[in-house]
This record gives C-alpha cells, sequence and structure tokens, in this order.
C-alpha cells in the first residue's frame, strides 16, 4: 500500500517545514529543501529528524 495523496500533502519535513515528496522507489518521503529523506516501514512515514538521512 502507497502513501495517499491526501496524506502526502500535509505532510511537512519537521526540520524545515518545507514540502516532502515520495521517493521513486518509494522508500521514503524527501524533502524538497533540506534533501533530509524519512523512511517509510510497514506503509508509515517516520518522520523523525533521528531517523532521516541526507542525500545528495
Amino acid at each position: 500500500m502507497a502513501i495517499r495523496e491526501d496524506l502526502l500533502e500535509v505532510l511537512v519535513c519537521p526540520v524545515c517545514k518545507a514540502k516532502v515528496v515520495l521517493k521513486e522507489d518509494g522508500s521514503g518521503l524527501k524533502c524538497v529543501e533540506c534533501k533530509r529523506v524519512y523512511p517509510i516501514r510497514d506503509d508509515i512515514p517516520i518522520m523523525l529528524k533521528d531517523e532521516a538521512s541526507i542525500e545528495a
């Protein structure tokens, strides 16, 4: 099951409050500003700063 579009519209990065988008492979949500990637586990986005990685 994928992340619903209406959920993506309201989720923001907890660090910089910018929009997040679903990565192409569906493994996480990527912030459009600070480039943090929040993992998705069991169809639940883990929106915690300590769980995020930073991608280029």
